[in-house]
């Protein structure tokens, strides 16, 4: 199955966007997907219950620092896989996409969960 629709149903089977795009690649992140739920907990919402970052992007940029980490900063990798989602997505922040303010949905759950694990996918494949 495509980490991307694997992350997608293990959000709906209890994880929270956070968690789905790390359970997706419990294999190549070397931790067990206990450790992965552990990890994600506090992103159920995005960053600050909605406040800042998308969950499923923190989740991706946490995958990024576990498989290109080796002693040197990852921020153009970061930067560009930030840009990338904010570019598909339409915005970073959880109540942005979710249009918690405005009333306009710009991207729901399932495809940030998705177009998340997407990118990070091609990125630890690379």
């Amino acid at each position: 199955m495509e980490k991307g629709e694997l992350a997608v149903q293990l959000k709906h089977t209890g994880c929270n966007c956070c968690q789905a795009v790390l359970c997706a690649f419990a294999e190549e992140s070397g931790m067990t997907e206990s450790q992965l739920r552990q990890l994600g907990a506090g992103f159920g919402a995005g960053m600050g219950c909605m406040e800042a970052t998308c969950g499923a992007l923190v989740g991706a940029q946490m995958l990024l620092g576990s498989k290109k980490y080796s002693g040197r900063p990852v921020l153009a990798e970061a930067r560009g896989l930030y840009q990338a989602f904010a570019e598909k997505c339409g915005a970073s922040i959880c109540k942005d996409l979710k249009g918690r303010d405005t009333g306009k949905v710009l991207c729901e759950c399932d495809d940030c969960v998705r177009i998340a694990a997407g990118l990070i996918g091609e990125i630890i494949e690379n």
